[in-house]
């Protein structure tokens, strides 16, 4: 189990993070040169809810007694959605903080 571990965070990973990274990539590739934040942003948030999804899938799945579907796949599908609900929310508050010190300019 530990191999799969190392195996697995030697692999590159698809989380919020990388999904934004894709998502900034597919967009240059398109030559419209220019980066949409809000569709950034939907981009990422979409890639942190399919991912919450597949952990309470595969959770489902393991409970109902399926035997293709391991506690380690489980727990780790576990960790990588929490890992990136985590980020998001980091992300959230760093906005936010910054939207208040924006509005608490003088101008």
């Amino acid at each position: 189990m530990l191999a799969q571990l190392k195996a697995s965070a030697q692999r590159p990973q698809t989380d919020a993070i990388g999904g934004m990274a894709s998502a900034v990539a597919m967009q240059k590739t398109q030559g419209t040169g220019k980066l949409d934040f809000s569709e950034a942003l939907k981009a990422s948030l979409n890639q942190v809810n399919q991912v919450q999804v597949e952990a309470e899938k595969l959770g489902k799945n393991f409970a109902m007694g399926d035997d293709s579907v391991s506690l380690s796949d489980v727990m780790i599908a576990g960790q990588k959605a929490n890992i990136s609900f985590q980020a998001t929310v980091q992300v959230r508050n760093k906005l936010v903080s910054a939207y208040h010190d924006i509005m608490n300019m003088q101008v």
